[in-house]
């Protein structure tokens, strides 16, 4: 069975703190969101508990008539609980050594773990059609476990919101950016 996992980031928010909300223009982009899923099949969606992650998902779900399941597991990685000055840089060390760990903060492979549970965890449902709204870091963790081409230069790229699509057959991972903004 082919399982298609669409893994989208939020929309544009207020911050970055979990009760951040989205901007005006994340709202429209949501609304943005509805439209281009509009001739997708849905079957689930999954997002993090995170209130820009549930926003941006809300319009679609109230179109499809889906609940909204929330898993702790696509919460952003935190990269330190310590203010870090030079976090961008700290980041972009986390890429080239999935091990390396700051203060309170998780490493990328512990990030990496998380989420790819929930890819699983999907893989063994009999559902076939998932949307997994998330963060980020962690979105591009996700796509770095399946293709390891995807590193730091790929995660400045990104955009909010940001879709890419994964067909998932028995032995073959297909990822593709579909979100044309």
């Amino acid at each position: 069975m082919t399982k298609e996992i669409y893994v989208v980031r939020h929309c544009e928010a207020r911050g970055q703190a979990a009760e951040a909300q989205l901007t005006e223009q994340g709202e429209k982009q949501a609304e943005l969101l509805v439209r281009f899923f509009s001739n997708k099949k849905i079957d689930q969606i999954i997002s993090s508990p995170f209130l820009r992650a549930i926003q941006s998902v809300e319009p679609i779900s109230q179109k499809k008539n889906l609940q909204i399941e929330i898993d702790e597991r696509l919460s952003e990685r935190i990269l330190s609980t310590t203010d870090l000055p030079d976090w961008y840089e700290k980041l972009k060390e986390t890429f080239n050594d999935a091990e390396l760990k700051f203060e309170g903060g998780e490493s990328s492979q512990e990030a990496m773990n998380r989420i790819v549970n929930v890819v699983d965890d999907v893989c063994k449902s009999e559902i076939e059609n998932t949307l997994i709204v998330t963060h980020g870091n962690i979105m591009s963790l996700l796509l770095k476990n399946f293709n390891n081409d995807f590193d730091f230069e790929c995660w400045k790229n990104l955009r909010n919101p940001d879709v890419f699509q994964l067909c998932l057959t028995e032995n073959e991972v297909n990822i593709e950016r579909i979100w044309q903004g």
